[in-house]
């Protein structure tokens, strides 16, 4: 790591990584970060160079970060054994010589660095938090780290409320940043033919679909609980079929599942689904339904909505702010399958007491304006406004 002192106001912004994986919180940042850079070259956030510490990435920045507004630092070539180590060494080291206007903490688990450095330094730091990594925290050093940070940034009111009442945190120093997506690439379509085609389905079939990874830390999504309610939901509509989009290493718990329940008829595992493909089955589909219980607050919601699809989410965490309190969808109990059946079975009987999720185009139009691009970058300027009265450049 080259160190390099700046004239302008120094934002160093720690990550777990941005390039090389796709997660939501590296879609996420990558967002902040593009934000960041077309606010910065219409001059909407004033003289600030932003120095990005990167844990995992091995050094491949793509475009359009250069070196006029950024500059990146990477760990992800280091031993494996030795990269928690390292990154926190890098950390030190580059708040020591640079001494930065503002630490950035893109996870909760570097922000007791950030927190020690401050004590010696006297370095304001703020903190991103999402979901499952900020709820029910215990660790005493990540506790004191939430209470000293400057701010915390929040992926959902969810998040910031239970922050709230598990932290004894004041509401006032957190700030919510939604997340964004590309709202072009998910277009209003019909279910497309050589979908049908490959799945053995008819047009006039009724669809549930899911977009998840099947990974054995992720079963909160709820896929399980669809597999459960299916045999009600088939009670009544014989011919409903479930498609599950994602691969992951809970699969053959899942197709033991779908076994023991006796769907294999009425159950679709896609496994792997190329980019290219998502928007076909989010056409595919009838009803969008993941009533997840742990989910920070889950993009799949807006790509579905940006279809013009009904949506049903868990009540009880982030898909409650992606759903806009059930102004865009419906939320249930994920514990209630009794619940869940029924608010499926009366989508797609086009009887449900919710007149927006039949309006296609409407519910686009709402994602649009809520969470599109531009209006995250309008919630990201506002939340740097409140920085530049303590930097030179106010």
């Amino acid at each position: 790591m080259t160190l390099e002192k700046f004239d302008r106001t120094t934002v160093h912004f720690w990550v777990p990584n941005v390039f090389e994986f796709k997660g939501g919180i590296q879609v996420y940042l990558n967002d902040i970060l593009s934000a960041a850079e077309d606010l910065l070259e219409k001059s909407c956030l004033k003289n600030i160079h932003i120095f990005v510490i990167n844990k995992l990435d091995k050094g491949r920045v793509k475009p359009p970060f250069d070196g006029t507004y950024f500059s990146f630092a990477f760990n992800g070539n280091s031993p494996k054994p030795l990269q928690t180590i390292l990154f926190s060494f890098k950390l030190i080291t580059a708040s020591l010589f640079q001494k930065p206007d503002l630490i950035l903490s893109g996870h909760l688990n570097f922000a007791s660095v950030a927190y020690l450095i401050h004590k010696l330094l006297g370095i304001p730091y703020w903190i991103l938090v999402y979901g499952v990594d900020a709820w029910d925290i215990k660790n005493p050093l990540s506790c004191k780290a939430l209470r000293s940070a400057e701010k915390i940034i929040s992926i959902s009111g969810y998040t910031r409320d239970r922050l709230v009442s598990e932290q004894n945190l004041n509401s006032d120093k957190i700030s919510l940043l939604p997340v964004t997506f590309d709202i072009d690439r998910f277009q209003i379509g019909s279910k497309p033919n050589y979908l049908l085609e490959r799945h053995h389905l008819k047009h006039n079939q009724p669809i549930i679909l899911t977009v998840a990874r099947l990974d054995a830390s992720e079963r909160y999504k709820g896929y399980d609980q669809i597999l459960r309610a299916l045999p009600q939901i088939l009670q009544v509509i014989p011919n409903a079929c479930y498609v599950l989009v994602g691969k992951g290493n809970d699969r053959p718990r899942v197709e033991a599942l779908v076994q023991e329940l006796g769907l294999r008829d009425h159950t679709i595992l896609t496994g792997f689904v190329p980019d290219n493909e998502i928007q076909d089955y989010y056409n595919l589909c009838d009803v969008f339904a993941m009533p997840s219980k742990g989910e920070g607050f889950g993009i799949v919601y807006l790509e579905a909505l940006a279809c013009g699809k009904p949506v049903v989410g868990g009540n009880q965490d982030g898909a409650i702010d992606a759903l806009c309190h059930g102004e865009l969808g419906i939320l249930v109990d994920p514990d209630d399958l009794k619940a869940i059946a029924q608010v499926l079975i009366e989508i797609l009987q086009g009887k449900a007491d919710h007149p927006l999720i039949y309006q296609p185009e409407a519910l686009r139009q709402k994602v649009a304006e809520i969470y599109g691009y531009e209006q995250f970058k309008a919630n990201l300027a506002e939340i740097f406004q409140r920085f530049y009265p303590r930097s030179d450049s106010a």
